[in-house]
């Protein structure tokens, strides 16, 4: 289950993404989580998506 805070939910994304991830749709598929949704929840909290370095930014 994901975080429900933005920014706790950033952390956890960003996290898996430099420790175990190739980008954010593989962590998707393994985490079992709808990338628009999370992605959205972030935009809304202000961090953007940078596929190049995989991780939000602010």
């Amino acid at each position: 289950m994901l975080p429900k805070d933005p920014n706790m939910l950033l952390s956890y994304i960003n996290t898996g993404l430099r420790d175990k991830y190739e980008d954010l749709q593989d962590m998707s598929s393994s985490e079992g989580f709808d990338v628009k949704e999370v992605t959205d929840k972030l935009n809304a909290a202000g961090f953007r998506y940078d596929p190049e370095m995989k991780r939000f930014l602010k």
